[in-house]
Formats: C-alpha cells, structure tokens, sequence
C-alpha cells in the first residue's frame, strides 16, 4: 500500500518556526510522533511513519525547537552546573516544549492526537497530556522518565559520557560519533545497523549541524526537575514502553513513569536499549495501535 506524504513544511507557533511532515490521510485520527534529545524528526524513520499510517492514523513528525529546521533559541548554557542542580542558565523548559507541541496541533488544525514520544519526547508528551487533556487521546510513552533523580534512574556512566562528547568539528567525525553513541546505548540484543545510522547521521548534519541546540534541550530537561506529581493528573490511556537494557534512562524509570500515571501499562522489552531497532517496530506498532484504539473518537 502507498502511503502518501506531504514532504516537510514550516509553520508559525508563536514566536517559534515548526519544520513538520505528515504520512497518511489527513482524515484519520492524528498520531503526534515527538522525537528526542539532540535527534531530529529524522530519528522516527520514514518507514516507520509510513508502515504506522498503514495501520490507518494520519501521522505527524517535526522538529523540535533548537533542532533540524525548526526555529533556535539563543544564549548559552552551562549543562556541568544543570547536572548538579543549577539551571538557571536554561532558556526553556519542557513546559514550553509541550506548548510548542499544542501550536504545531493548532497550526494543523488539530483538535486532538494520539501521543508518541521518545525518550525527551516522551517527557513532552507527558507534560502535554497532563496540562492539556482536552488535546490528549492517548499517550505512548518510550524510554522516558519522570525526571526523578537517584540512583536506580541515573545513566551509567560510559552512556553519559557518550552523551556528553565534545560536539564534532567535520561532517565525517559526527557520523562516526553518532555510531559510537548508538553503540553504547543500543539494544544488545539488537546490534544496531550502522549502515542506516551512518546515513541518517549524514543526513542530519546536511540538513543542519547544531550542537547548541542539543545542550539547550538538556537544560530543559534538567530544569524541570522532578515532574512525578504532573503525571497524576494524565487520564489519556497510556502505555509506557522501556528496555530493559537502557543504559541511559534505566528500566527503573520507565517504571516510576508507569506507577505515576493511573492505569499505565507498562511493557518493559528484553534486550533493549536506549534505541528503536527496526526488528521491534511490529511490536512498538502493535503497542501504539493498541492504546490508540482505547482513545479513540
């Protein structure tokens, strides 16, 4: 089956500019994908998006602010002070992100959508369903976390350190810094393809090279701090999926995600890591279709 696609737009959210694509027929219940830290839209593959608009959603993906096409913040910030506690250098946070979100969906003319984030993005879809419910069908929740600090939820250290690398200085030192990365916050049990990294790397940087922007989202999350008692208010129907070999947001998170949000459930994966490998998509499908039904109408 072909499914069509709009190929990527801009459009005004206050002060910001949104880079968006769609997939499928306009006319279906919306699924919002939210793609996270540093990544671009490009991270939810276009044959994800096409194979999940087969199952009969129209689907969205774009660029969050500070990265991809989308608008950039300005200012500097400092991530060493953020991760021992003090942000106030951050020039947003993920309430604003989740705003954004609200003004793509009015910008489309959007009443209400089916939510899919990972990792950051699943922090924005959380906060958006819990300030904005009347916009929230249902909420897919992937290798997020509350933003509760301890010691079963913090990365391990060779992940954060692959985290926060030095930005690259060419084109061909960020495609082998991205495989690194994958490499050590994958999925063991599903080695990653490095062929489709490299090129999605590759991609990424032609379209636009920002590591700013990426140091900027990470302030975001670290200024919003412990968001736990948010989640109580989400009554969307929602299930949080995690692996269990998430070296970067621990299971352990997934699963203060789960208890915090009433009738979450959890689906916690072997073998995964901090990644969406292509042998899981049937089953990430399968789980947001699932959900998706729940909310829908």
């Amino acid at each position: 089956m072909q499914i069509s696609r709009s190929g990527e737009q801009l459009t005004q959210v206050g002060r910001m500019m949104l880079c968006y694509e769609e997939f499928g027929d306009p006319a279906n219940e919306t699924i919002l994908l939210i793609m996270g830290l540093g990544m671009q839209m490009l991270g939810w593959d276009e044959q994800f998006c096409e194979q999940l608009a087969g199952r009969g959603f129209h689907v969205v993906r774009f660029d969050n602010r500070d990265v991809g096409l989308s608008s950039k913040s300005s200012g500097r910030v400092n991530v060493r002070a953020g991760l021992i506690g003090f942000t106030g250098s951050a020039a947003y946070d993920l309430d604003d992100m989740a705003a954004d979100t609200v003004g793509l969906l009015d910008a489309l003319a959007i009443e209400s959508a089916h939510l899919v984030g990972a990792s950051m993005g699943g922090m924005i879809g959380q906060q958006l369903a819990a300030r904005f419910p009347s916009r929230t069908r249902s909420l897919c929740s992937i290798m997020a976390s509350t933003g509760r600090r301890r010691p079963s939820t913090t990365p391990r250290p060779e992940a954060l350190m692959a985290l926060l690398r030095p930005p690259a200085s060419t084109r061909e030192e960020f495609i082998e810094g991205t495989v690194r990365i994958f490499e050590s916050i994958g999925s063991p049990r599903f080695p990653p393809d490095t062929a489709r990294i490299r090129e999605r790397a590759a991609h990424s940087y032609d379209r636009c090279f920002y590591p700013i922007g990426t140091a900027r989202q990470l302030m975001a999350v670290l200024a919003s701090g412990n968001r736990t008692r948010h989640l109580h208010a989400i009554d969307a129907p929602t299930v949080v999926i995690h692996g269990r070999e998430d070296k970067l947001v621990p299971p352990r998170a997934g699963e203060d995600v789960a208890g915090a949000i009433n009738g979450a459930r959890l689906e916690l994966i072997e073998g995964m890591g901090h990644d969406l490998p292509i042998e899981l998509w049937p089953r990430f499908h399968s789980l947001i279709e699932e959900n998706a039904r729940r909310g829908a109408g």
